[in-house]
């Protein structure tokens, strides 16, 4: 393109400066990116429509950016997005007993229903699952619950610390919403072997999800049964103990005879078929002198771990009560049937172990109690005349 120049010769302008040059009047405005006037479409955030300022500078504008959401709803399948859960352990040797202090949770993933109803459900493993299960009380309507609530394990031994694992588990109250149970929301285990004896240790765990196991083929034919089931089925195997029992013995020098204390009795044996038992004790000091020799406690309703809190009396002198053989056995209660046999135990000068010590330091001092947890036996006891 040639146009006339000032001295009159004809002067060529490129395509390019014919371009830019602006034949509206007024000062030269600048082009506007098109998004601005279409932009894209973004689900998370409202479109605006940003109208050219003649008095402002040029900018070049960018597409909007999604902004992160700082908290996950749980799309994730990373451990992470199941919460975490903080409680404390502390293992009391001289009590012999296991304290789990359930703190709070946080960032717990909810669940399709969108309740958040949340306990804590703890276990022994391996052992029968309901024999260890304890809980916490539910709180409603959070994401974040504080239970601070304290779980007690009775009759828990150095040899329980080196060989059980506590599993804690978060789980969904469906009671509340009258529904059919819902999974966990998740769980973490701890090896208790890592605790030291009387000193408390806090932790802070991420929960992960609940671990299922194949079923054995022998059930897979069962019409309605899922093929897998939870691991906690690995806790009832054959041979696993049959409970415990803890006994106080004190020699009454004033009374003049034997004052045996049934305190309690913790991880029985299920006897029923609701996976429970209605335990009492029987007592029988042998070979009877035709006085009193036999006792047995009241009937404890549908529990494993049971606690009595009664005490009897054997009169006989020291020496007299060194030959004899108490023995005590754990009973399931049946309306109308015979008995079911949980477990037992036998006191005397000819047991081995902490049945014996139980025994001679018993009658070796008057009038000092001396408690003492000691394993059941799954043998009834066989005496001779």
């Amino acid at each position: 393109m040639a146009c006339a120049g000032p001295a009159g010769g004809r002067q060529r302008v490129s395509m390019q400066e014919h371009m830019a040059i602006d034949v509206s009047p007024g000062p030269i405005q600048p082009i506007h990116l098109i998004s601005d006037y279409f932009p894209h479409f973004y689900p998370f955030l409202e479109p605006v429509l940003c109208a050219p300022d003649p008095q402002v500078a040029p900018a070049i504008h960018s597409a909007p950016q999604l902004q992160p959401n700082p908290e996950p709803e749980g799309d994730s399948d990373d451990s992470t997005a199941l919460g975490t859960l903080e409680f404390t352990l502390l293992f009391d040797a001289d009590n012999s007993t296991l304290h789990c202090t359930a703190h709070r949770a946080k960032g717990l993933k909810p669940p399709a229903s969108g309740s958040v109803d949340t306990y804590v459900k703890a276990n022994l493993l391996p052992g029968a699952s309901k024999a260890s299960q304890l809980r916490t009380r539910t709180v409603r309507g959070t994401r974040g619950p504080v239970w601070e609530e304290t779980l007690t394990y009775h009759g828990f031994t150095h040899q329980d610390a080196g060989r059980k694992t506590l599993r804690l588990c978060v789980c969904e109250d469906s009671r509340l919403r009258r529904r059919r149970r819902a999974p966990p929301l998740g769980e973490l285990r701890v090896p208790l072997r890592k605790l030291v004896p009387n000193r408390a240790r806090s932790f802070d765990i991420c929960l992960e999800k609940r671990r299922l196991t194949k079923r054995p083929k022998s059930l897979d034919t069962a019409r309605g049964m899922s093929l897998y089931e939870e691991e906690e089925m690995e806790a009832e195997v054959s041979g696993e103990e049959r409970g415990r029992i803890l006994l106080s013995l004190c020699y009454s020098s004033q009374r003049g005879g034997l004052l045996v204390g049934v305190l309690r009795c913790a991880h029985l044996a299920p006897m029923d078929a609701n996976g429970y038992s209605d335990p009492f004790v029987r007592l029988f000091l042998h070979p009877s002198s035709g006085k009193k020799s036999k006792y047995k406690t009241s009937v404890r309703r549908k529990t494993l771990n049971p606690e009595f809190n009664e005490e009897f009396f054997y009169a006989g002198h020291r020496e007299e009560l060194a030959q004899k053989t108490l023995l005590v056995s754990v009973w399931d209660y049946d309306l109308g049937t015979a008995d079911d046999f949980i477990g037992g135990v036998q006191l005397s000068s000819r047991a081995s172990g902490e049945r014996l010590r139980h025994w001679r330091e018993c009658l070796g001092r008057s009038d000092r109690r001396l408690e003492l947890w000691h394993l059941l036996d799954s043998v009834p006891p066989q005496l001779g005349d």
